[in-house]
């Protein structure tokens, strides 16, 4: 899976709550209202979801939780612990013990 890139993640949700500061003082503006719309669409291509609204939580988390912690919760797997070994895996021999 390709995962956007973290600077145009944090540029387009800037851009879309600016444009959405912009519009909720003047609503009646359709020029505003129009840019608005393409920023939240714009969000929402990047971040894979439908809805503008949850688009930008989406790059806000991912912003806060790292490329890792993301593509986590978005494959719905739960973080693996590492397992530490000692000695040679189950199963196998070193050429020693031949």
């Amino acid at each position: 899976m390709l995962l956007p890139a973290r600077a145009e993640v944090a540029r387009q949700l800037r851009r879309y709550r600016a444009w959405e500061r912009v519009m909720l003082a003047s609503p009646a503006d359709l020029v505003v209202r129009a840019t608005f719309e393409d920023s939240g669409y714009t969000l929402c291509v990047l971040m894979g979801k439908r809805c503008a609204r949850e688009a930008a939580e989406a790059a806000e988390h991912y912003l806060r939780a790292g490329q890792a912690g993301h593509l986590r919760e978005q494959l719905g797997r739960p973080r693996r612990r590492r397992v530490h070994r000692r000695g040679p895996p189950a199963g196998r021999r070193s050429r020693a013990g031949l």
